[in-house]
């Protein structure tokens, strides 16, 4: 599909949120106001991205299309599931070094459950979309009563979250100009200062529900309750996602071109964000230290894995291609 500035405004800024999510997430427990941060990203970073992956899924049945997401998604996953092992068998100092394909190492759940997201479209497309939509949600509200289905091929999280991968799938760039009408704005406003309000006032909810990644039992004694509560979630994430899709711009910034490149960030950050949660600094600065230097470290790093040297440097790894590398070399050439 052609590349647009909005959807591109949009991924940069969401890996973003990604990165700043997962720096944050040690800081938790030192920083009330971290925390209420961390729940107020989670209430819609990944079912956002989620959702726009859905929405350039659109090529399902051209040719060879399963074969290219293989490339693109399962074999980086092994690749970056070895190299993680090895990373945490190092950092953590293991006595033992195993590798498990079939339980993703943290962040990598994304590559296999986007796999599995692809799949299932070819089937749920074929229905109405109402019918399809209410199929997926009640599903994800289901798994939760499945007690041994959770970080195990990611499966949980295929579930929990694939209907916001159909949703964007069924979506069109009309409904995306809808949202960022001025109506939609000013209701989205509200929304966002009342979720605001919420994780302030409620600072104790369990972020556990916002990951998709555990069953009810893991997170709610009574099982009733755990379904209105995932309910509850569904509905948060959607009013969320859709307050954030009303603001995004729709003109180039000079971040906006590096939208491209959230696959490097996504498989790449975890190694700083692992180093950081080891090193302890958490307890060195006060509320608002940590926020701004936090915030200004998950940009910077942002733009670096984003940059065309790093894309460049790990495209044979991540993309199984040495286009970049070839490029460059043309370009030196035609320097001298």
């Amino acid at each position: 599909m052609q590349r647009s500035a909005y959807f591109d405004n949009a991924k940069f800024i969401l890996i973003f949120f990604v990165v700043f999510g997962h720096i944050i997430q040690s800081f938790m427990s030192e920083h009330e106001i971290i925390n209420q941060m961390y729940l107020f990203i989670y209430s819609f970073h990944m079912p956002a991205f989620i959702l726009i992956s859905g929405f350039f899924a659109k090529g399902i049945y051209e040719k060879d299309y399963i074969k290219k997401l293989c490339k693109k998604l399962l074999l980086p996953y092994a690749i970056f599931q070895l190299i993680y092992t090895i990373f945490y068998f190092f950092l953590f100092d293991q006595s033992t070094f195993t590798l498990d394909l079939f339980n993703p190492q943290w962040s990598l759940w994304f590559l296999i459950s986007l796999f599995f997201w692809n799949m299932m479209v070819i089937a749920f497309k074929k229905l109405p979309k109402l019918v399809s939509l209410a199929l997926a949600f009640g599903f994800g509200l289901a798994v939760g009563y499945i007690d041994f289905i959770n970080d195990y091929l990611s499966l949980s999280r295929t579930f929990v979250f694939f209907p916001f991968f159909l949703l964007g799938y069924f979506l069109s760039t009309e409904h995306f100009k809808k949202i960022r009408s001025t109506p939609v704005r000013l209701i989205a406003f509200i929304v966002i200062i009342s979720s605001c309000l919420l994780v302030y006032f409620f600072p104790n909810i369990n972020e556990t529900w916002f990951f998709g990644s555990k069953p009810y039992n893991h997170m709610e004694s009574l099982y009733s309750v755990a379904l209105l509560k995932r309910v509850g979630v569904y509905c948060i994430n959607l009013a969320m996602i859709t307050c954030f899709f009303a603001f995004i711009p729709n003109r180039q910034f000079f971040f906006t071109d590096w939208g491209k490149n959230t696959l490097y960030v996504y498989l790449l950050h975890g190694f700083f964000v692992r180093l950081l949660r080891v090193s302890g600094i958490e307890s060195y600065f006060d509320s608002f230290e940590a926020l701004i230097i936090l915030v200004i470290a998950s940009g910077l790093l942002t733009c670096l894995l984003s940059s065309h040297f790093i894309v460049t440097c790990t495209q044979p790894i991540i993309e199984l291609s040495t286009s970049k590398v070839k490029q460059l070399k043309n370009r030196l050439q035609l320097t001298q």
